[in-house]
């Protein structure tokens, strides 16, 4: 197995595993207020995710992509990013 797309897979079923957690605390918690707490702390590792996910399936096709491909993708990264941190 491809070192990169295990080390991506890890990651998403981490995310995917504070996502189940989070909504099991907010069930628990029963309060709109601290539901919401806990909804804003999953603000930060939904992007972070995405980053490090990105990150880390580039550094695997770093060897097959041109420079110019890169900077699209790389491009196509920051859109995303605008888009999702944008207020």
């Amino acid at each position: 197995m491809d070192k990169y797309v295990s080390w991506m897979a890890t990651l998403r079923l981490f995310s995917g595993s504070a996502e189940i957690i989070a909504a099991l605390i907010m069930l628990r918690l029963n309060q709109v207020d601290k539901a919401l707490a806990v909804n804003s702390g999953l603000a930060l590792v939904g992007p972070t995710i995405l980053l490090l996910t990105t990150a880390i399936g580039l550094t695997g096709m770093a060897q097959q992509l041109s420079w110019s491909k890169l900077g699209w993708v790389g491009c196509g990264v920051a859109f995303l990013l605008i888009g999702i941190l944008k207020k």
